[in-house]
């Protein structure tokens, strides 16, 4: 048998770099700058997820509640009280903020006493915007029937102008003439009908 004698080859050479101190490799180095690069993209991943949260403002003002328009206007809820009228079909409401107004004698223009109250009066309409209002006019017992009829529709009709130029719709008044058929105050003397030349004021639905 011939034997046939088979050269060792050498073993994995390693470059130096002979620029380097201490003689440190470049597979290391590779090597780090591979594990570099793989880190890269997860710490991009990872930092992606994250929601960014949003700091909360110090000395941030709570919202304020809504102030309705009684309250702006100073009007205070309240309970109206139904009421009828003797011999008259049907219920009303009367409202402490709808207050009468008067008038001179034989006279349907508006005073000046009773253009403040007017105002009020339309402020708490205001505030009540379903409220659907009949005004009353009323007279003094002195005349016939049939003047004293004309002349309490006339004072309701100013009346109802006077809401109407203030902002109030039309279509929630309407007026009515009692003439001198129903005084507030049945006494036969100039005081009691200074009170009865007036207008009244009721409310028919809310």
């Amino acid at each position: 048998m011939v034997k046939v004698k088979i050269p060792c080859l050498p073993g994995p050479r390693t470059w130096r770099n002979p620029n380097t101190k201490g003689g440190e490799t470049m597979n290391k180095k590779s090597l780090a700058i591979i594990v570099a690069l793989l880190m890269v993209p997860l710490f991009l991943t990872f930092g992606c997820c994250r929601k960014a949260v949003k700091p909360t403002p110090t000395g941030a003002k709570k919202a304020k509640p809504a102030v309705t328009a009684q309250k702006k206007q100073g009007i205070q809820e309240e309970v109206l009280t139904k009421k009828k009228y003797p011999g008259i079909q049907g219920e009303f409401m009367e409202s402490k903020y709808l207050k009468d107004i008067h008038f001179d004698f034989d006279k349907y223009n508006i005073r000046p006493d009773a253009a403040a109250i007017l105002k009020k009066s339309a402020e708490y309409l205001t505030a009540h915007p379903t409220y659907k209002i009949q005004i009353e006019g009323h007279c003094d017992e002195r005349g016939t029937v049939e003047y004293n009829l004309v002349l309490g529709e006339r004072r309701a009709e100013s009346a109802k102008k006077f809401l109407e130029n203030l902002g109030v719709e039309g279509s929630r008044l309407s007026t009515i003439s009692y003439g001198k058929e129903m005084p507030l105050d049945p006494r036969h003397t100039p005081e009691a009908w200074a009170k009865n030349r007036r207008c009244h004021f009721i409310i028919l639905e809310k």
